[in-house]
């Protein structure tokens, strides 16, 4: 049986003090916090401040991909040529997916 050697130590009194039906009735107190909760239903609750981004629009410029870029066939992210490591298959792999 592990011991907590930080908790503070009871006499001999102390224990004896205890009976079996305060204990039996601590455990029964203990055994009752324990309710099952649907975390789901506590997180549709839950809003941080200032989160409400539904008036918001993206205002990132999308580009093509460039004569100099290619996409890698294993994780699909657009490189510069310096990252080609080897082409599969004629299907070009970048060196991050390639190591």
């Amino acid at each position: 049986m592990a011991t907590d050697y930080d908790a503070p130590r009871k006499s001999e009194d102390d224990i004896n003090e205890d009976s079996l039906e305060e204990l039996k009735a601590r455990r029964a107190d203990k055994s009752s916090s324990n309710v099952d909760v649907d975390e789901t239903e506590h997180a549709e609750g839950f809003e941080l401040p200032g989160a409400d981004l539904s008036g918001e629009e993206l205002s990132v410029r999308v580009l093509p991909r460039q004569a100099d870029e290619f996409t890698c066939s294993r994780c699909f992210l657009v490189h510069h040529r310096s990252q080609l490591a080897k082409e599969v298959g004629g299907m070009p792999v970048c060196t991050e997916c390639a190591a």
